[in-house]
């Protein structure tokens, strides 16, 4: 039986995004946000909703720019580090060991030793309430050679993403096994 459920943000599971910016100071940060997602094909671009508290914030707005920086399971505590401590009191880069590199497309840093990282220029902000949706267009893809498959794309068994539970759970997840493949297993509806 179902029931009737007062509304909430949850949505299972949710990416587990690192946002890299720059201070004004030229300081680099990185922020944990699993509120995110793909916005637009043409033009390419995600969008993530961040709080006015957090440095993040700030620092996309000045600098209109940001990156989405994928982290694999195996950095799952230096993920979620950048999620519990503000860039305002500590060095998230120097603390957990991670090495911020510069974009050469947008005024953002990267995750060096995480699998791939989408440069974004900010294209728009919309103002929602407790948190403001900031869009940037894709305007570049970094990626390491050996998570990529053979049309130079990202490959999710090799990224090894981690899955944010939502605030039901408050855990982290894996990604599971494949079930099939999209726009193809459907197809035996077709028949019925």
């Amino acid at each position: 039986m179902k029931l009737p459920l007062p509304p909430r943000t949850i949505l299972l599971p949710s990416p587990v995004l690192i946002i890299g910016t720059y201070g004004p100071d030229g300081k680099p940060n990185i922020m944990n946000a699993a509120w995110g997602g793909i916005a637009s094909s043409k033009p390419p671009c995600i969008s993530v909703s961040i709080r006015e508290a957090t440095l993040t914030f700030h620092n996309i707005k000045q600098t209109e720019a940001f990156t989405i920086n994928i982290p694999s399971e195996k950095h799952l505590k230096e993920a979620d580090f950048a999620g519990i401590v503000s860039g305002r009191e500590v060095d998230k880069f120097k603390k957990t060991g991670l090495t911020p590199e510069m974009s050469k497309l947008v005024n953002a840093p990267i995750v060096k030793e995480f699998p791939y990282a989408l440069e974004c220029k900010l294209v728009r902000q919309v103002e929602l309430g407790s948190h403001t949706m900031f869009i940037g267009e894709i305007v570049g893809m970094i990626a390491d050679s050996e998570v990529l498959n053979p049309k130079q794309v990202p490959d999710i068994e090799k990224v090894r993403p981690m899955l944010y539970g939502s605030f039901g759970s408050s855990a982290y997840y894996g990604i599971g096994e494949k079930l099939g493949d999209a726009f193809s297993v459907g197809n035996e509806q077709k028949e019925k």
